[in-house]
């Protein structure tokens, strides 16, 4: 008998795929007869667009279209519709689609492209969120009053460049300051970054002679592309299939609709013939969307035995040319933005601003690494106040049972878990009682930081997900959902979570490892730290809903009644007596009684979820519930600090996460351990930089820089077990908690070690020398 159940280590579903080379992803299905779409990407961050000569290009051998933005007038957006496929009248960022080649190759489309003359009038550019919200600053969008709200709760500010706001108010923050005796004020800068996924992101797309639309993308999100792309070409959704294969990472990268329209509209050119659209990793970075940059000033205040009495929050967040998810990740900062902590008045305001950066989407922890790098380093600073052990603050001011979220929402062991918990382990692990700041030789400092963390879904409040059951005639099942498999394993958790409740060897569950919007249950999106919770949810219906048809079948065949029945080792036996049983096999196309008679027929098992409890915001309070749980944690970075030359090297990293029960530990380790390689990258080396005229500068791997694995630290990974009890075998989700407090905690580390105050990413040794030094040589 092989693997059964949770709790155990299990090798993932595709991973010989994977290592053998054969795992196929969306570029990887290319035939002889698939046509090339190249990109024209604008040379400008704002300009309008005088002419676009097309003629050139148009004639070359092997150019099948040539695409501009008038030739499709559509506006697209998951949240508001503000984004044209490709640029029309005017370019809103350096590296914008302004023109689409479809041609018989990749170097014709390339030549062709190069061939194409745009003229442009250049406009004053957005190059900051302070810009964008200044009296006097130029519109991003002068026609925002007329754009499409897809969403009920989103807040536009007309005639200027907020395209949406979000308040708490809770408490009353201003007459708290007045009882504080100790305030601790700071302003910080964060800003946009890429995704760096190995694969960049790819689209094809082909329309039958019915008129039916298939893509094949590497998305995390194969359900949105249907819906949009139905809704702006006025489409019935059944004539629109999307396949997704393996993909090589996501991170939230994948998540948008983007590629998938530009791939839509050229096959629609050239008579719906196969057309494909893969990013080069240029493209991938500057006009697919980025990472979300920051702008943030704080203020905490606290008693003198280091109580926290009450906080002041301005944040305002870059979503770049376009809104895109910009919105949601404005939600999600203000639902969690007083870090895991017991803070009673609370003042946030945060702005989602229009700039002419590229335009931004979700990226793991989904903005929680940037607002969790601001109240963690504000919680560093106030304990240097009060003389106080960071820890011992933290510890102290954890959110436990009885109080309420900043969208007061009460806190409960279930739904939040144990923080004070992950804090003691984590100072057990990293050894925090050894102290903080060591001198190890003349010009060398070793010190730790730590950081705090807690994350919740944002998710639409009736975001659903589904699964089908079916078995082969050995008795074998058929797993077959919507989740994309991209990398944290989830289709291998289903499989567990089915084997845990069928109790059968996990071997014999086939897992549907591709999406097809045709035949694949719809799931939401696979993002968010959420596919454990609603995917495992309806997995666990669904299993029911088979145990109830083996049991009724068996029932009739063994003559007992269904109670008495039990399911496992695939067989259905008499609990009673085990000897009288019934193998899968005999049971799952119906039964056949020895006279011929048969009964029943296949067994297909079904089961779904919809997310349940949640509700919109109250837009002047932000009191609601967005999401079902919280998962929370500790984490901690030793460097070793170098004071001649103002450079840094990673010892250690350290995380403790209340993972509520871990289902797969190895993956479960990886996962976090991979999150924290990430959190690294963005705390040290990883952004966009602008010229003065908003173009970015960082478009290429050799400019823009990721961590290297000779240059990674020592991982110590650790959980906590807080049942969480509405969720499947009580397990929270983790996948993107591994990067959230890894860069407040680099930041706390190397602000000790250097004894300077560093407020803004990424921290590199230019930086550190302009802080020490005032930049002067």
């Amino acid at each position: 008998m092989g693997s059964i159940g949770v709790g155990k280590t299990v090798i993932r579903k595709e991973a010989w795929e994977k290592v053998t080379g054969q795992a196929k992803y969306t570029d990887d299905f290319i035939s002889n007869h698939i046509l090339t779409a190249q990109m024209v990407t604008s040379t400008y961050a704002h300009a309008k667009i005088q002419n676009i000569d097309i003629s050139s290009a148009s004639s070359l051998p092997g150019v099948k279209a040539v695409l501009t933005g008038e030739d499709y007038p559509v506006l697209f957006g998951q949240l508001i519709e503000d984004h044209p496929p490709l640029a029309r009248d005017k370019v809103r960022y350096y590296g914008e689609p302004v023109a689409l080649v479809v041609a018989d190759s990749a170097f014709t489309a390339a030549k062709a492209a190069a061939m194409i003359h745009v003229l442009y009038e250049p406009l004053p550019v957005i190059n900051s969120p302070l810009q964008a919200v200044d009296t006097n600053a130029p519109l991003v969008h002068e026609k925002m009053i007329m754009y499409q709200i897809v969403k009920e709760d989103i807040y536009p500010n007309y005639d200027t460049n907020i395209c949406d706001q979000k308040k708490i108010r809770k408490g009353d923050a201003e007459k708290a300051f007045e009882q504080c005796d100790v305030i601790v004020e700071a302003a910080f800068h964060l800003p946009q970054s890429d995704h760096i996924a190995m694969e960049t992101r790819s689209a094809q797309a082909r329309i039958d002679a019915s008129g039916t639309v298939y893509i094949k993308s590497a998305s995390q999100s194969p359900f949105s592309i249907k819906k949009i792309i139905s809704k702006i070409f006025h489409l019935d959704q059944s004539k629109v299939i999307v396949e997704v294969p393996f993909v090589g990472g996501g991170f939230g990268g994948k998540a948008p609709v983007q590629l998938e329209i530009l791939a839509y509209i050229a096959s629609a050119a050239v008579g719906g013939r196969a057309v494909r659209l893969t990013n080069s990793r240029e493209n991938d970075i500057v006009s697919s969307p980025c990472r979300m940059g920051l702008e943030a000033k704080l203020k905490l205040g606290a008693s003198k035995d280091g109580m926290l009495q009450s906080v002041q929050m301005k944040y305002l967040v870059d979503t770049g040319a376009y809104s895109d998810i910009g919105p949601t990740l404005t939600k999600a900062i203000i639902v969690d933005c007083t870090g895991p902590y017991k803070i009673d008045n609370v003042h946030c305001d945060a702005f989602c601003v229009y700039t002419n950066h590229p335009y931004v989407t979700s990226y793991r922890g989904f903005s929680h690494a940037s607002s969790a790098f601001c109240i963690e380093r504000m919680m560093d600073k106030l304990a240097q106040k009060l003389n106080m052990d960071p820890a011992e603050l933290r510890y102290k001011n954890a959110l436990c049972p009885g109080c309420t979220s900043p969208t007061q929402v009460k806190i409960t062991s279930s739904n939040f878990g144990n923080l004070n918990s992950c804090i003691l382990k984590l100072k057990e692990i990293i050894n925090w009682s050894e102290g903080t700041r060591m001198k190890v030789e003349e010009n060398i400092i070793r010190a730790k930081g730590m950081a705090c963390l807690w994350k919740t879904s944002n998710s639409p409040t009736d975001a659903v997900s589904g699964v089908f059951l079916t078995f082969n005639p050995d008795g074998t099942i058929n797993l077959n959902c919507g989740c994309v498999e991209y990398g944290p394993s989830m289709k291998t958790t289903a499989a567990q979570i089915l084997s845990e409740k069928l109790k059968m060897d996990i071997n014999h569950i086939s897992v549907n490892m591709d999406v097809n919007t045709k035949y694949s249950p719809e799931h939401w999106k696979t993002v968010a730290s959420m596919t454990t919770y609603m995917l495992g949810r309806a997995v666990l219906r669904a299993a029911e809903d088979v145990i109830r048809q083996l049991t009724s079948i068996a029932a009739v065949a063994l003559h007992c009644p269904r109670e008495d029945l039990e399911v496992a080792e695939e067989k259905v036996y008499v609990r009673h007596d085990p000897s009288l049983f019934l193998p899968f096999k005999e049971l799952v196309h119906g039964y056949k009684f020895l006279n011929g008679n048969a009964v029943f027929g296949p067994i297909l098992g079904q089961g779904s979820f919809i997310m349940n409890d949640l509700n919109i915001l109250d837009q002047e309070t932000g009191k609601g519930k967005s999401g079902p749980f919280w998962t929370v944690g500790a984490q901690a970075v030793e460097i070793e600090y170098n004071k001649k030359d103002y450079t840094y090297r990673f010892i250690k990293a350290a995380t403790v996460i209340d993972a509520g029960r871990v289902l797969n530990p190895k993956m479960a380790e990886g996962l976090i351990k991979g999150g924290m390689c990430m959190g690294l990258g963005l705390g040290s080396r990883e952004s966009f930089s602008y010229d003065e005229e908003a173009r970015v500068l960082d478009t290429s791997l050799r400019t823009y820089k990721v961590m290297h694995f000779g240059e990674t630290p020592e991982y110590l990974v650790s959980f906590i077990e807080t049942p969480q009890i509405d969720a499947p075998y009580h397990a929270r989700g983790i996948a993107e908690h591994g990067i959230i407090g890894i860069p407040a905690a680099l930041g706390n580390a190397l602000s000790l070690a250097a004894q300077a105050e560093f407020d803004e990413l990424p921290l590199v040794p230019e930086t550190i020398w302009r802080m020490k030094t005032g930049g002067i040589l």
